[in-house]
């Protein structure tokens, strides 16, 4: 690795009080699981809720789920604007997490009142649907933990990066060991919500079931206020998206202008940038050269010596290369967007599978379908401790690496193993209603297939195991990549491309649901009855995309340029240019 050190004309913009490190990631970390014990206790069963409490039709809840995850993906980028513009990160999580503990309170009060839900069924009368007031005060509910949600998820993962000193060498490898971990730790969380919360709610009830993690929810906001004096706080620089914008307009308004000839005689200005590049400067680069013209200095620029210069006209050379990085990152951030959605089915399609077969592991105990993503919990959390302790040791000898592979490489290995995962669920499908036919219960829909669940263990785990690579791999290209003043936001954008999966998802269904159908009544995806569908089909239409999306991977990672920066340090007048450092070294 290639690096320049150079004197910091500034002081770093970090407060002393506080003091970071390892001491403080038990309080970050608790936030974090009781966050995930709320969503994941709800959201991994929410379709047999939605189906068995409110009645809705499978692919009317199916969406209804799906857009709710959207949601709740999609306000981190609001969380993350008012964190790097505002606020911090402690305070948008102090507030985040108090508006999500409203939100938990009120869904579990709508789980305990009856009036809030619709009469069960009788017999085999049709069930009534729930009203729109009933849905009102449920959605109300679950939009007030979105907006809560869009506020801890991009600011706990940046936060607990910033407790560690990239700055310094021993503190260097462990931001890349810290989001192997804390994806570690969020998995245990979903593992726990998935099992315990699952059980309880399919056993003791919902009112239990929510309140658990409702008050696990109260004591991770004390806790996590408790740990303030030993945190490491980075003041907000402002806003970003001002920034890009302006970067934007000026290089607009300069574009008649030609470019100059030595890219040295671009602005630049310490002072300025020095709030928005305490780990180092941005170096410009040669492409997109366009945007390059923000930074030429004409005639109408010139200021007096002590005075900022408009930046809606002129902006340094450091703030055009935050716009390039942005820039840089939007295909690579597309690619993930596919996996998301193939991913999302294990909450809708493939829990209705599990619902319909053999879930036995003694006469006595029945596993709940929507406990059946422990497998993928149990995947993932298997392969991010064997990469973590094996697979980065072995790698390191021939990268050179010390994170074993970089994160492009990772996400890479995921995207492949994502593609297997849908084309193995396809014929666990097939095999599934082969079991029904020879059982004559193809035209049962709520019949118990005489097949064991474990046929759809392969197809949960491979999920699992490509999370583990692509998700982790995901979030650290995020927060690498990123500006350092934007980091809180390019973590929102890892939330943003789950929410246009799980949109995408939605639209997928809709749409092979609606030209599928026939005029017999068959649909691939039919709303009651799984057995006289092709979720086969789906499945593999899935597989296609995601291959036409790996393909797409592969000539972004090949075309994509590491943002290169200029360490601060104390020698830079004797090292001169000499010491870039490129990301792909990291």
């Amino acid at each position: 690795m290639e690096r320049v050190e150079e004197d910091d004309p500034k002081q770093n913009n970090v407060k002393t009080r506080p003091k970071g490190g390892l001491v403080t990631m038990p309080f970050i970390f608790s936030n974090e699981i009781c966050e995930k014990l709320a969503v994941v206790g709800f959201n991994t069963n929410m379709i047999s809720y939605l189906t068995t409490q409110l009645h809705m039709p499978l692919t009317k809840a199916a969406n209804t789920l799906t857009n709710f995850g959207g949601t709740a993906s999609l306000t981190p980028l609001l969380g993350a604007f008012i964190s790097d513009s505002y606020a911090g990160r402690f305070w948008t999580i102090t507030v985040a997490s108090i508006i999500y503990q409203i939100g938990m309170t009120c869904l579990t009060l709508s789980a305990i009142l009856p009036q809030l839900r619709p009469p069960p069924c009788k017999g085999e009368q049709v069930c009534q649907q729930a009203t729109a007031g009933q849905l009102a005060i449920l959605y109300g509910s679950l939009l007030l933990g979105a907006l809560g949600s869009g506020g801890i998820r991009p600011c706990v993962v940046a936060f607990g990066a910033d407790q560690f000193d990239e700055s310094n060498p021993k503190e260097a490898t462990k931001t890349w060991k810290y989001f192997n971990w804390y994806y570690f730790v969020m998995g245990v969380s979903i593992l726990v919500a998935v099992t315990v919360l699952v059980y309880i709610q399919d056993n003791i009830g919902w009112g239990w079931g929510l309140g658990v993690p409702t008050i696990a929810m109260f004591l991770s906001i004390i806790t996590f206020i408790i740990g303030y004096p030993l945190y490491r706080h980075m003041d907000p620089a402002g806003s970003p998206f001002t920034r890009l914008l302006q970067v934007s307009v000026s290089a607009f308004k300069k574009r008649k202008l030609a470019m100059v000839s030595d890219p040295n005689l671009l602005y630049r200005n310490d002072e300025l940038d020095a709030s928005i590049s305490v780990g180092g400067k941005l170096v410009h680069t040669p492409d997109m050269t366009f945007l390059d013209k923000a930074a030429i200095v004409t005639e109408e620029d010139i200021v007096k010596p002590g005075q900022a210069p408009n930046l809606w006209r002129l902006n340094t050379i450091h703030r055009v290369e935050e716009l390039k990085a942005v820039i840089r990152m939007g295909p690579i951030w597309a690619a993930g967007i596919l996996l998301i959605t193939a991913y999302a089915q294990q909450n809708t399609f493939s829990l209705q599978q599990a619902k319909t077969m053999n879930r036995h592991l003694t006469k006595s105990f029945e596993i709940p379908a929507g406990s059946m993503t422990v497998f993928t919990m149990v995947s993932m959390l298997s392969t991010i401790a064997l990469y973590d302790r094996v697979l980065v040791r072995i790698a390191r000898r021939y990268t050179g690496l010390d994170r074993g592979i970089s994160f492009l490489h990772r996400m890479g290995i995921g995207f492949m193993i994502s593609v297997l995962a849908t084309l193995v669920a396809g014929f666990t499908e097939v095999k599934r209603k082969e079991a029904a036919l020879a059982h004559g219960l193809q035209d049962k829909a709520h019949a118990i297939i005489p097949i064991s669940v474990f046929w759809l263990v392969p197809q949960y785990s491979l999920h699992g195991i490509a999370e583990a690579f692509m998700s982790i791999g995901h979030l650290e290209f995020f927060y690498d990549q990123a500006p350092e003043s934007m980091r809180s936001t390019a973590t929102a954008l890892f939330w943003t491309a789950i929410s246009v999966g799980n949109y995408m998802s939605t639209l997928l269904v809709s749409l092979v649901h609606k030209f599928s159908a026939r005029a017999d009544g068959s649909n691939w995806l039919p709303d009651n009855n799984l057995n006289e569908g092709k979720l086969e089909y789906f499945y593999w239409l899935i597989t296609a995309l995601q291959v036409v999306n790996l393909i797409y991977y592969i000539c972004c990672a090949k075309l994509y340029t590491y943002k290169p920066i200029q360490i601060h340090g104390k020698d830079s007048e004797s090292e001169g240019d000499a010491g870039v450092e490129l990301a792909s070294k990291v």
